[in-house]
């Protein structure tokens, strides 16, 4: 599980802070993982995985708190979506790279937590904060109905 954000821009820590919360939730033999949303930091994450989640933050216009839920392993990942990113690229580019050099993992769920603000904090709005708790509950689930099916 990978959650990419930045922790000095309010809302785009999100996924960082899905991490937090799974720390404890999660099998040991899980590996969660935090990053800037660097495309090749991120496909060389994800390299030799069955199975990744990704949690970031998004910016599409959508209700602030909005949780999507995408499988980037199938489809190519809305532009509109991730058309805003504090990061160096975003990761639909990272996403897109690594599709198209052969390096997607052959699962790969991405959850976007919808933004409200994106300039420099260090506190989620009351939104986010509501949708890191659905996400990681959300992650925490599905990790776990992987781990368990044959």
């Amino acid at each position: 599980m990978i959650g990419v954000g930045n922790r000095w821009r309010s809302d785009d820590a999100a996924g960082l802070e899905v991490v937090a919360r799974l720390r404890l939730a999660l099998p040991e033999a899980v590996e969660l993982l935090e990053r800037e949303g660097e495309p090749t930091s991120l496909i060389e994450a994800w390299r030799g995985a069955d199975a990744v989640w990704v949690v970031d933050a998004v910016s599409s216009g959508a209700q602030p708190g909005t949780l999507h839920r995408l499988d980037a392993a199938e489809h190519e990942l809305p532009a509109d979506l991730f058309r805003t990113s504090t990061h160096h690229f975003g990761l639909a580019e990272a996403v897109e790279i690594a599709r198209a050099v052969g390096a997607l993992p052959p699962r790969l769920v991405v959850f976007g937590i919808e933004a409200a603000r994106l300039e420099l904090g260090d506190t989620l709005t009351p939104e986010v904060e509501d949708a890191v708790g659905r996400a990681a509950d959300a992650v925490r689930s599905e990790v776990l109905a992987s781990a368990a099916a044959p």
